[in-house]
């Protein structure tokens, strides 16, 4: 199975998060891709939790390297038709890129985002549910 992983997957794996038993089982087997922004957008979120004081400096780093360990395609995608779907839907265009992803590849969208979620399902994307 083929999937695209939000970012926000890896930073609940990274962060041991309640989710990440479903999550490891779900994408055990999985091909997992994600667009090219991925790693900018990933180091956007580490830096913000250490804004935030989520997290300390230090840790960011060191998360950043567990989720280096996760093996996962990065794709280029229609950065065009992604900020359209942004626009129409009223999302940000990261979550447009995301969504552009499984498009692209006709595979389902694997996310903790509730709206990317409600956003998904409005567009008729395919989700992997948790079970």
């Amino acid at each position: 199975m083929r999937c695209v992983a939000d970012t926000n997957i890896l930073l609940a794996v990274a962060l041991d998060e309640p989710e990440k038993p479903w999550l490891v089982r779900v994408t055990r087997k999985a091909e997992l891709a994600a667009p090219s922004v991925l790693p900018y957008e990933l180091a956007n979120a580490l830096s913000a939790l250490v804004k935030r004081g989520r997290i300390a400096a230090a840790q960011a780093g060191e998360i950043w390297d567990v989720t280096q360990g996760i093996r996962i395609r990065l794709v280029d995608v229609d950065i065009r038709a992604a900020l359209s779907l942004a626009a129409q839907h009223g999302i940000y265009a990261y979550d447009g890129y995301f969504l552009q992803c499984a498009i692209e590849l006709r595979c389902p969208l694997l996310t903790l985002d509730c709206n990317l979620r409600r956003t998904a399902a409005a567009m008729h994307v395919d989700l992997l549910e948790q079970q």
